[in-house]
């Protein structure tokens, strides 16, 4: 559906059915990371990944049982309107410039994931593959508008689940089994190799469910939920998004898990890599284990992963710097502009993003030391928890003075900065009495402690700029006291809704019995009889769904 106005290219005008946005929210936390960095971590470690995974599920309990129908009650096209809102023009404005940077680095460790993955399948330069995959991404995201990205998003989340699950089955046939590929797991399927202290790897899980909450629910990430078209959709994607990642969790590693006992010297062809190698065992376990085109198909997967983190990025930057910077400066000169001309900013702004995001993870390619879980992590933990505290907490806290969010991720920085250089992981251990710790112990004990640091020290600060507040000085009173008012007033569809709801279902369920079509041309690849059936079975399943949808046009049911 084409963007006729800035609302409609920047949350598809507040009008998407649940299991649309539901499937963004879930697309937008799957980016090619889970098939490279996440895979390499089950591959050498075993069960302990799925924290991560668990924790995203949790999130997404919370964003079903409280925030998500909240979300979009806040009734704006942006996040940092909800910031402005919130916290009043300052922090709008400080906010806007500090997220719009922060996407660069997050954008940049998915497309850096995917260039690992790709390089590693073609023979490619890495900088060469990140360069024209970028660019691809680019385009799309540019021309589309959010419609487009959210279609897009609920179309490969179909290709990833029939991926995800035909590689699974042939994983667990060709192991032997669940409990033969437990049982024969090196070094122990739940805590895995060079674990000597496991309590490090229990906290590490408890730590990672508050972290996972606080940087998906927060005002930033809220623009996932701000597509619905009312609040009980809204409930609804982030009961679809959970039940998709807690499935997910565990089908998308058996692969390999499976690999481990398969194919242990999985990595020594991608010496190339350096401490990425691991990263590609999911290209070995296709290559290997999967009949021949699998390959297509895993790509497709994996580029429809990234593409949709990085196109909700960049989409959502330009709603960003067009609402929030691009437009108050106009205020301040009493100019106006209309909306195609501010149409025409944001797919600059999307344009501009997008370089930023390529050069990004092409310095991300060139830390050979870092795994991409490592990398994942550190940007994460270090950058992205600070500043997403007060955009948590600020949904709960009501009483803050002004200058508490951006105080708030100063402090949070510094205890960054302190855990990394200061009280590190073998300052602790020695503290603790332990000698030496292993590199991976080391790994999950910096996770604790900087997680563990903000959970404490960086959420207590904002908590405690509540004994500030000064309420006869408080300048975006109003403000607050209306945003808190909206996000207690649910939102229902207007009577147009019905019509545009045919038209989404006739459109995606078009473009995905073309995908079935597609996936069925791959049957005619010279295959084993079992191999040609793989590729039936995915593409009768998304033709079955694309049907349902199209058929549902016939009736009144949302």
């Amino acid at each position: 559906m084409a963007s006729k106005s800035t609302s409609d290219y920047f949350r598809g005008g507040g009008r998407m059915l649940w299991w649309m946005v539901g499937s963004t929210a879930f697309m937008a936390q799957f980016s090619a990371v889970t098939f490279t960095g996440a895979a390499g971590k089950a591959f050498t470690d075993g069960f302990a990944i799925v924290a991560v995974y668990i924790g995203n599920t949790l999130a997404f309990f919370c964003a079903w049982a409280y925030f998500a129908q909240r979300f979009r009650q806040m009734r704006v096209d942006t996040p940092t309107e909800a910031i402005k809102g919130r916290f009043g023009t300052q922090n709008e404005t400080f906010f806007s410039w500090a997220l719009i940077m922060f996407s660069f680095l997050n954008a940049g460790v998915w497309l850096n994931a995917l260039g690992v993955f790709t390089s590693a399948v073609f023979d490619a330069d890495i900088n060469l593959t990140i360069i024209v995959i970028g660019l691809t991404v680019l385009f799309v995201s540019v021309s589309s508008g959010a419609w487009g990205v959210v279609a897009s998003d609920f179309v490969q989340t179909l290709v990833v689940a029939v991926v995800s699950v035909a590689c699974a089955v042939v994983a667990l046939v060709k192991v032997g089994g669940p409990i033969k590929m437990i049982n024969d797991f090196p070094g122990g399927f739940l805590i895995g190799p060079n674990m000597n202290y496991p309590l490090i790897l229990f906290g590490t899980f408890i730590f990672f469910l508050p972290k996972q909450i606080f940087t998906m629910m927060n005002l930033h990430d809220s623009f996932r939920f701000l597509n619905a078209k009312d609040s009980l959709n809204a409930r609804k994607a982030a009961m679809l998004a959970m039940i998709l990642m807690g499935v997910g969790s565990i089908i998308w590693f058996i692969p390999p898990w499976a690999a481990a006992t398969l194919y242990p010297g999985a990595a020594e062809g991608y010496s190339q890599l350096g401490n990425k190698a691991s990263d590609a065992v999911y290209l070995v376990f296709a290559r290997n284990a999967m009949p021949i085109g699998t390959i297509g198909l895993l790509m497709d997967a994996l580029f429809a992963a990234s593409m949709s983190s990085m196109d909700s990025a960049l989409n959502k930057n330009a709603g960003i710097f067009v609402r929030s910077i691009y437009q108050p400066f106009l205020a301040k000169r009493n100019k106006q502009t209309d909306d195609k001309k501010l149409m025409t900013i944001s797919r600059l702004v999307s344009f501009i993003s997008g370089l930023g995001v390529i050069a990004a993870a092409l310095y991300f390619a060139s830390l050979k030391k870092l795994s991409l879980f490592e990398l994942m992590m550190s940007v994460s933990t270090m950058v992205q928890v600070p500043m997403m505290v007060p955009l948590a907490l600020g949904l709960i806290v009501k009483k803050t003075p002004a200058w508490a969010p951006w105080a708030t991720i100063a402090v949070g920085l510094f205890v960054s900065w302190f855990v990394t250089y200061v009280f590190t992981a073998d300052v602790c251990a020695g503290l603790l009495g332990i000698e030496s710790l292993t590199d991976r112990e080391i790994i999950d004990m910096n996770i604790i402690l900087t997680v563990g640091g903000h959970l404490f020290i960086t959420s207590g600060f904002f908590w405690a700029t509540s004994l500030f507040y000064n309420e006869a000085k408080d300048k975006n009173k109003l403000g607050t006291d209306k945003f808190f008012k909206d996000l207690e007033t649910p939102v229902i569809a207007d009577e147009q809704q019905g019509e545009f709801d045919k038209q989404q279902r006739r459109k995606l369920g078009n473009m995905v019995m073309a995908m079935s079509a597609c996936i069925l041309v791959m049957a005619m690849i010279p295959n084993p009889f079992w191999g040609r059936i793989i590729f039936i079975s995915c593409a009768l399943i998304i033709f079955i769904i694309g049907f349902l949808l199209k058929r549902s046009t016939k009736s009144q049911v949302s």
